[in-house]
């Protein structure tokens, strides 16, 4: 099992390239299911989960050309011979439960383990069922999978109608979008998610011939079609990649522009780096940060988009741990997300935990230590402390790291970081395992 090897000290200093979004990425894969005919997208990332997506739909039967060396991957649905995506395959990545909508929108049948993922949170699929429900589908669980059912015929698959999620959940949104893409009339979808990569989803949706509007606000307005045809589309940039480097180079007192990516998409976090003390540079698809001097002890909660992203929470606290002065960081969106905070401890880090808060006493220095990784972005906040502590640190379990971040520890080299990926057989982990 690969860790990841820092001697900490270095300020990030340089330019790096943003990867394709992996949560933009994900869904649009799935949605190839959709189309009848090749959909080639661009700048996929090269990354475990979407490996894991490439192989559910090559199950299905999904002809697929993947060269994610090169950040491209080609899908044809035009033959699929089943609608189950089983355990096996969906145990290690949650949101493979957005194959649920494109498969009963098509084939008016799904069959899909319930499925896995980092372990921050119950994330329950109920807001997705019931959704599809109202769409029409009849569904039941059964064995630990979601047996799901809109029969064909002149009064059968599923129907347009008005869906008000309770919540707006990214997933539920994700999934009904892609169903109503084909259903008969017209669905209204409301209280949705509004997260870019919910635009990027419905951009890929129109590039196969849907016809929706909306994206982006809480009212998204879909006129089904009755079939949708292959697409060449171009993934958008990764906000929260930009996000995590840009923390880094405020923890590490440094200066990093990332470039191939909308700013805007990221400016609930750029605002709190702007009021820890950071210089923020934006441009048309770049963003900048320039650590001044040390980070001021700032407050955050997060929320769902426009607000203060959960996925970013984990790195803004790596740069908050040697901040001066405190800071309170509220977790809204998944009861589980203070994962990484004992071993944030282990670095010498003053971490006090009530509830969903952290509250946060910056210290001046950290020091190297074994650690162990438990979930995506935890990874993330790790290896960037780890960048601001003395001696040596190693992150153990990266495989967590590798479902979300593409070659990062070639790209913090970049940067100017002593970082390395190193497997069992080098060094001594600590992997207490």
């Amino acid at each position: 099992m690969d860790k990841i090897r820092i001697r900490g000290g270095r300020p990030l200093r340089g330019t790096v390239q943003a990867s394709g979004a992996k949560n933009a990425a994900l869904p649009i894969l799935f949605a190839s299911l959709l189309a009848e005919g090749k959909c080639r997208f661009r700048r996929v990332p090269n990354l475990q989960d979407i490996r894991t997506t490439v192989k559910i739909l090559g199950y299905m039967g999904v002809q697929s050309e993947a060269h994610l060396d090169r950040n491209e991957v080609t899908l044809d649905a035009s033959n699929v011979t089943t609608q189950e995506a089983p355990y096996d395959l969906v145990r290690t990545m949650r949101a493979s439960v957005v194959v649920l909508g494109p498969l009963l929108a098509r084939f008016g049948r799904a069959k899909v383990s319930l499925p896995g993922g980092c372990a921050i949170g119950a994330r329950p699929i109920n807001f997705h069922l019931t959704g599809l429900e109202k769409l029409g589908a009849k569904i039941e669980l059964e064995g630990g999978y979601v047996i799901a059912e809109a029969k064909s015929g002149p009064n059968g698959g599923l129907r347009g109608a008005r869906v008000a999620f309770e919540f707006p959940s990214v997933g539920a949104t994700e999934n009904l979008m892609m169903a109503a893409a084909m259903a008969k009339g017209e669905s209204v979808l409301e209280n949705c998610a509004r997260e870019p990569e919910i635009v990027d989803l419905a951009r890929a949706l129109r590039a196969m011939g849907a016809e929706l509007e909306g994206e982006g606000t809480p009212v998204i307005r879909i006129q089904g079609k009755s079939s949708l045809h292959g697409c060449d589309y171009e993934i958008m940039g990764d906000r929260i990649e930009a996000g995590t480097f840009l923390a880094g180079a405020f923890a590490t007192r440094g200066q990093v522009r990332v470039e191939g990516m909308d700013p805007t998409f990221l400016e609930a976090a750029l605002v709190k780096f702007e009021e820890a003390g950071a210089r923020i540079e934006r441009g048309a698809s770049y963003v900048g940060l320039e650590a001044l001097n040390r980070p001021q002890g700032t407050d955050i909660t997060t929320l769902p988009y426009p607000g203060f992203p959960t996925d970013m929470q984990a790195q803004f606290m790596s740069a908050m741990v040697v901040a001066e002065g405190a800071s309170v960081i509220t977790e809204t969106i998944f009861e589980n997300r203070f994962m990484h905070v004992p071993e944030l401890l282990r670095l010498g880090a003053d971490i006090t935990i009530r509830g969903n808060t952290a509250l946060v006493r910056g210290v001046p220095q950290l020091v190297g230590a074994p650690l162990m990784a438990t979930d995506l972005r935890a990874s993330a906040s790790l290896i960037l402390c780890g960048l601001c502590a003395s001696g040596e640190t190693i992150v153990n379990r990266i495989y967590h790291l590798d479902r979300g971040y593409e070659r990062m520890e070639r790209k913090l080299a970049s940067l100017g970081a002593d970082v390395e990926r190193i497997s069992d057989r080098e060094g001594d982990s600590g992997d207490a395992s």
